[in-house]
């Protein structure tokens, strides 16, 4: 059976050719590089890591569950890596919902990373706070990410690439309440606030290296609507409706790495923002996908960014 990844590319012979779909086909060898990965135990994470360790990169899968996604590893990746391109992978421990260990995390890493794909996330989850009392998305998706990138970011070589999310073009960012202590709690709002804040925060960081004449790439990318586990804190009733809806739009996981990776490894402009073609961007092959007015807001992503340095005691450093 054809990998979700790997699709046929068929051309009608009688019209002018058109550029054809970018698969995983089409996906570079790797070979030399080193890529971190945050959440690669499961999901989109897991399929990117998968792809990348296949393509000969060594990858770093920066996860909660140490020991599963070692068994992970060695079940799912290791073998596939080795009869491919001699691809290795590496396991350390990292709790983006808690800054220390996003601190000790950094601290141990010693040596040139070329790519940081800052992919973790949790979605739709009742209201709660991480270990230093942010918001659960806020701290996770944003605050964590930024935390690491900033930490790591004089140890980085080639890009940065930061996972969003569709749910971003609805979403405003409060940066007078970005916790929600004193607005009316809703997980679909905060989520989406929260991957509005990745793209702000890429936008920013893309600015700052370009200020800094650094080669870096600041890069995002999003999946569409992909069936992995991100949404398994719905309500029984609305767990009813992305399954049925899910069967008519939702891509596999492995479709929607896709994206990830063409942005991590194609040749791209700075703040590139990266998602399916088809319809809504629900699915379909790697193309430029369409941010939000808000998520163009240059103005709002320096105060965005001015914040996450006061609540994360982390600054953009020299590079």
């Amino acid at each position: 059976m054809t990998s979700p990844l790997r699709t046929t590319r068929a051309r009608n012979a009688s019209s002018t050719p058109s550029p054809a779909p970018w698969t995983l086909d089409d996906l570079p060898p790797q070979t030399g590089r080193t890529v971190i990965v945050t959440g690669a135990g499961s999901g989109i994470g897991l399929e990117t890591a998968r792809a990348l360790a296949s393509a000969g990169a060594h990858v770093v899968m920066a996860v909660r569950n140490v020991g599963r996604t070692r068994e992970i590893a060695a079940r799912e990746i290791a073998a596939s890596a080795a009869d491919n391109a001699a691809g290795s992978t590496e396991v350390l421990p990292l709790d983006l919902a808690d800054l220390a260990s996003v601190r000790r995390f950094a601290a141990s890493w010693d040596r040139p990373v070329d790519i940081l794909i800052n992919n973790a996330g949790v979605a739709n989850v009742p209201l709660g706070r991480t270990a230093d009392g942010f918001e659960t998305h806020f701290g996770t998706n944003h605050l964590g990410h930024f935390a690491l990138t900033c930490l790591l970011l004089p140890r980085i070589t080639d890009r940065v690439v930061t996972v969003a999310s569709n749910a971003h073009k609805k979403a405003t960012l409060d940066l007078d309440d970005p916790n929600w202590r004193r607005r009316r709690y809703r997980a679909s709002a905060a989520y989406g606030q929260s991957k509005l804040a990745n793209l702000l925060f890429t936008l920013e960081l893309r600015r700052r290296l370009a200020d800094a004449r650094s080669p870096l790439l600041a890069l995002a990318a999003h999946p569409g609507a992909a069936a992995t586990g991100l949404n398994r804190h719905l309500g029984p009733a609305m767990s009813l409706v992305a399954a049925t809806v899910g069967r008519l739009v939702m891509q596999s996981g492995p479709a929607g790495a896709l994206p990830t990776l063409f942005a991590a490894t194609q040749d791209l402009e700075g703040a590139t923002y990266i998602g399916p073609d088809g319809r809504g961007e629900q699915r379909g092959h790697p193309t430029r996908a369409v941010r939000s007015t808000t998520a163009q807001d240059t103005a709002l992503a320096r105060k965005l960014w001015t914040l996450s340095e006061d609540l994360t005691a982390t600054a953009f450093p020299r590079v």
